[in-house]
């Protein structure tokens, strides 16, 4: 099955992708590789490479009771919170959405749609996005505005919705006396 991936850039112009260790020794995945998303999670990178942010969404095994705490009147699909901080810099970057075909690719994580290929890979397709506010209205996004994530962290963490929790080691300290459930990253 050939499926179209993406892979979201704040750089223009770029003609091959070339194979890089994984941002972070945390990762699961090890080596070299070339990552991408496909589109049903591509919101959760239409955001500047540093923002901090929690993404969730209600999958079928999510309990109603944490639907409704967590989304209850939202009648988005998904959900992605952001720190105030990063408003002005979500509201100036330009992105640069670049179209990968899946040959080559092996889904890695189908909770956050990653997909990683281990050599080189063009891009079919370069779209510049100038408007990143606009740009995730078209999938079906409630953005959150938020003076601090890590409450909102832990409660997702400890729900049955699906999530992706992204760059906290970007985000604001925790308040003080507040103490995460999990390793921090």
């Amino acid at each position: 099955m050939n499926i179209k991936l993406y892979h979201i850039s704040d750089k223009p112009s770029i003609k091959r992708f070339d194979p890089r260790p994984a941002p972070h020794q945390s990762a699961k995945q090890k080596g070299k590789m070339v990552w991408a998303i496909d589109y049903e999670h591509l919101h959760n990178y239409l955001l500047p490479r540093d923002c901090p942010r929690v993404t969730f969404f209600a999958s079928e095994n999510s309990d109603p009771k944490d639907v409704d705490k967590l989304m209850g009147g939202s009648s988005a699909k998904h959900v992605v919170a952001v720190e105030a901080r990063w408003l002005p810099e979500i509201q100036e970057q330009c992105l640069y959405q670049y179209e990968f075909n899946s040959e080559g690719f092996t889904l890695v994580d189908q909770v956050a749609g990653y997909w990683i290929s281990r050599k080189p890979v063009l891009p079919i397709a370069e779209t510049k996005i100038g408007n990143i506010l606009a740009a995730l209205t078209e999938h079906d996004v409630e953005l959150r505005i938020m003076p601090f994530l890590w409450k909102l962290r832990e409660a997702v963490i400890n729900s049955t919705l699906g999530y992706s929790i992204i760059r906290m080691n970007k985000a604001q300290p925790p308040p003080e006396g507040y103490e995460a459930y999990r390793p921090l990253p």
